[in-house]
């Protein structure tokens, strides 16, 4: 669209091309009276040549087509201008201005005094009249008349016309071209041959009324009917008279500019209303596309902080769920969910946070820009609110990491202790066998005396094993109360089978002490037993518990978590293989007992029936057991060997990580604080210092890969069930809040300087500038944290040159620290210098261009919008005007006022 501005005369007129017109030799006129064919008296002079006669004849017209709006015209330019009065009323006319009382005589001086009190106002208005008196144009002098005529042309119809700053004949120009351009056959290059056929004309009225001729039906070879189109149809809808003539035109080589000129001023004035409309319309649409574009990012932010809390408030009740489940697999499977959503759920969580704080960032700061109301999201979708549900969120994340380890430890505690708990209640369960049925019997009561001797030492082996077994049932309940205090899930089953055997226990304490007193009743009748099988038996029975034990031992399970615990444990087994010699011994020396049995039956005659009556243990049983026992000790060595080599496995893993971790923690805070350096550099332009951060930004996603593989590291060691690294101070868990906190850094940091660059683009802020705003805010950064204390920033604002009063300072605190933190940021700072400085569209420009579109009403109808504006402003406003209100409304009126000051007011996000 071509803008058209009005500039008021700030010098006398000039016009290189003006003096042509007062130089004879340029302007050849002939005149003579031409006779009345009625009465035959002179009337008007008849001009000769056709460019002179176009001239005159232009001339005539366009000041007819001004007096006539005071009731009057003229008919021959020489003589009714000669006594001034047609003069003044003219100039009246066309400024709007009230000139001088004429005066009212007929005389010659009375005249020269009306036609200098005309000429006086044009040079008051700053026009240099070249050679024109009163005189010439009292005595009809008709080439001083048209010179002085379009000396009042160039001033009042041409000479405010300025396209792009040009004067006003190149500006006329311009703008004839920009409305002709996308028209064929027309190419507007002068006032003169450019014209001739007609198209040019045509195409100026169908640029701005289309409806008036159809432009498509014009041909370039009928350049007479062209052109009486253009002037009949400017004559009877656009109030513009016939000024030329069409066969003149065409039959002339070269049209008189002046002419064409005067004409084509006329359509500039005519379409001017049209004009300022469209600036209008244009304005109105550039402030609406702004509030489009801000209601979608409000909309989009919106969106995004609903699924990312909705996202949030899922997760937390999984982490915050801490029901542990019974065994093994299926905590290790939540330790794998766990482990996947670290992986692959969260991680583009992290990226729609730090990206919806940029996304907020930037859209307050268009909103600043465009000299909006700041964004308020709906309750509860604050950044801050966004921030402290993250936070919330890793609160129980950090929880639920732990619960899990904790749990797994547990359970694999309760597994060793269950194993353990049924290992020892069968070897007790086997021993106790058949137990209660002996001790129940009577055979005593029918036996011998030897007999009875025999049952009364047997009876006693068997307390001596009773004894024995004790310390296995003090074992079992020990290991069913710890069960228990851990919450073993089927601690129902070990106390059903705990207190089986604990009542069998002490069934068999009853029964046993029951059938001592009976033995012991008829102790008399029994002789001395055999002291050999009874020593057999008792050195038997404990060396066989010995060996129950020692197996026990041997295949006892084991779990260790160090170096230092199996070699503890290897030890021992060093301790009990040093004792299998002595041991050995004694199972000799029992066997050197039945050897001496044998030995004696043989010697006496004696004939061995049966087995030993004191005990059901055989030297074949004690031989038996101890190849067991034997047989057990290289097993147990293997197992501990193996273990040694797992546990040196894990110490492997543990120092791989530690190297890894002890190499990306340091270079995460490093890259924190170079980050935090770059950020408050005032070296170089925001464009330099953007590519800065966007290669440490690359440089950061690069990296990635070492964190993904200490990932997998990390893995490896959980997996492992290894809790613990005394070779690094840093968990996986520093280092992951360490990386997120490193990309949420530098893409804030990024964004931070990419608002600086919109703000210095958008405000018209030079790179100078914004480098003195930046040292005087790194000068009063007295804590290097980018942020300035009160009295810092008065300080700062001091030595810029700001006169500060209290209450000025206050007024200026509440515009850069709104939410009262006591301190001002980087960006605040820099908002505040360009708002100072900078203009922005205002809501009273807003309602200056409406009541262009609406022709000075207090209101505009949807008939008015949809003409002025594009479908789909004009719906906008249309669907959020209120009706208007007034005395003065008419059906459909709706208020843009109101609409106006809105767009500036309070957001409805």
């Amino acid at each position: 669209m071509v803008s058209v501005q009005c500039v008021p005369p700030t010098r006398p007129y000039s016009d290189p091309w003006l003096p042509s017109l007062f130089n004879p030799p340029s302007f050849p006129l002939s005149i003579s009276p031409s006779v009345s064919l009625s009465s035959g008296t002179p009337t008007c002079p008849v001009v000769h040549h056709s460019s002179s006669f176009i001239l005159y004849s232009t001339f005539t017209a366009w000041c007819n087509s001004h007096l006539r709006k005071a009731g009057t015209q003229i008919e021959n330019i020489e003589e009714d201008f000669r006594n001034g009065l047609k003069l003044m009323l003219l100039l009246e006319v066309i400024s709007g201005e009230r000139l001088p009382k004429p005066d009212k005589g007929k005389m010659r001086f009375h005249k020269i005094a009306n036609v200098n009190k005309a000429l006086d106002y044009i040079s008051s208005k700053g026009v240099k009249l070249v050679s024109i008196g009163a005189e010439e144009i009292v005595d009809g002098n008709l080439k001083m008349t048209l010179g002085m005529i379009w000396t009042i042309i160039l001033r009042f119809a041409i000479q405010d016309i300025s396209v792009e700053e040009t004067s006003a004949k190149e500006g006329l120009l311009l703008w004839c071209q920009r409305k002709t351009a996308p028209y064929r056959n027309v190419n507007v290059q002068n006032f003169h041959i450019s014209w001739k056929d007609g198209l040019a004309l045509c195409a100026l009225i169908h640029r701005h009324r289309p409806d008036l001729i159809d432009y498509s039906k014009l041909r370039k070879d009928d350049p007479i009917g062209n052109l009486n189109t253009a002037f009949e149809v400017a004559e009877k809808y656009l109030d513009i008279p016939k000024m030329l003539d069409a066969e003149d035109i065409v039959n002339t080589p070269k049209p008189d500019e002046k002419a064409i000129m005067t004409y084509v001023s006329c359509f500039y004035h005519a379409f001017a209303g049209a004009e300022q409309a469209e600036t209008a319309a244009n304005r109105i649409c550039k402030v609406l596309a702004v509030n489009q574009e801000n209601e979608r990012l409000m909309e989009e932010y919106e969106k995004l902080a609903s699924e990312l809390l909705e996202w949030i408030r899922r997760t937390i009740p999984w982490l915050e769920n801490r029901v542990a489940e019974q065994t093994m697999r299926a905590m290790q499977q939540k330790l794998e969910d766990f482990r996947d959503y670290r992986r692959i759920h969260k991680p583009p969580r992290v990226q729609e946070k730090c990206q919806l704080e940029i996304n907020f960032n930037t859209l307050q700061t268009k909103l600043r820009l465009s000299n909006r109301p700041a964004f308020m999201p709906s309750e509860g979708k604050m950044v801050s609110d966004i921030a402290n549900a993250w936070k919330g969120l890793e609160q129980v994340e950090k929880g639920y990491e732990e619960w899990l380890l904790t749990e797994i430890r547990r359970l694999e505690r309760l597994d060793h202790l269950a194993e353990k708990f049924k290992q020892k209640c069968s070897l007790h369960e086997s021993w106790t066998t058949g137990k209660e049925h002996l001790l129940s019997q009577k055979d005593y009561e029918t036996a011998s005396l030897m007999e009875i001797r025999a049952l009364m030492r047997k009876h006693e082996a068997f307390e001596s094993d009773l004894a024995a077994h004790q310390d296995r049932v003090e074992q079992i309940a020990a290991i069913a109360q710890e069960l228990n205090e851990l919450d073993y899930h089927d601690a129902a089953s070990v106390n059903t089978r705990c207190q089986g055997i604990c009542d069998q226990w002490d069934n068999l304490g009853t029964l046993t002490q029951k059938r001592r007193d009976a033995l012991e009743r008829v102790e008399k009748l029994w002789e001395t037993i055999d002291q050999l099988y009874l020593e057999f038996a008792k050195r038997a029975a404990p060396f066989n518990n010995w060996m129950d034990g020692a197996m026990e031992d041997l295949q006892d399970m084991f779990i260790v978590h160090s170096i230092e615990e199996i070699q503890s444990l290897i030890t021992a087994h060093d301790q009990y293989k040093a004792t299998l010699p002595e041991a050995d011994k004694e199972r000799i020396a029992i066997m050197g007992i039945q050897n001496e049995i044998t030995k004696i039956a043989q010697t006496y005659g004696i004939k061995l029936v049966g087995v030993n009556p004191y005990t059901v243990l055989s030297p074949q049983d004690i031989t038996n057991k101890w190849e067991a026992v034997k047989q057990l000790v290289p097993h147990r060595d293997q197992m501990l060997q193996e273990e040694v080599t797992r546990q040196q496995a894990n110490e492997r893993l543990r120092r791989s990580f530690a190297a890894q971790a002890n190499i990306i923690g340091p270079w995460i805070q490093t890259k924190m604080e170079e980050i935090g350096h770059v950020s408050v550099d005032i070296t170089g332009s925001l464009e330099e210092q953007m590519n800065n951060l966007k290669q440490y930004e690359q440089n950061i996603i690069n990296y990635k890969s070492n964190i993904d593989k200490l990932e997998g590291d990390h893995q490896l060691i959980q997996e492992a069930l290894v809790f613990d690294n005394k070779h690094t101070n840093y968990t996986m868990e520093h280092v992951r809040v360490g990386w997120e906190q490193l990309l949420t850094t530098i893409a804030r940091t990024i964004n931070e300087v990419e608002n600086q660059i919109l703000t210095r683009d958008a405000k018209g802020i030079s790179q100078e500038q914004l480098n003195e705003f930046r040292a005087s805010f790194n000068h009063f950064d007295r804590k290097r944290n980018g942020m300035m204390d009160p009295d810092d920033f008065r300080a700062c604002l001091i030595s810029m040159g700001y006169d500060l009063g209290e209450v000025e300072f206050a007024r200026i605190m509440t515009l850069v620290d709104p939410n009262n933190t006591g301190v001002v940021t980087f960006q605040a700072f820099i908002d505040f210098m360009t708002r100072e400085t900078a203009e922005t569209d205002t809501a009273e420009q807003v309602m200056a261009s409406f009541k262009i579109l609406a022709s000075d009403k207090s209101y505009i109808t949807v008939e008015e919008l949809r003409r002025e504006l594009p479908p789909e402003q004009a719906e906008y406003c249309i669907c959020r005007m209120t009706k208007y209100a007034g005395p003065d409304a008419s059906p459909g009126a709706l208020d843009y006022i109101s609409f106006s000051s809105a767009l500036y007011g309070e957001s409805d996000l």
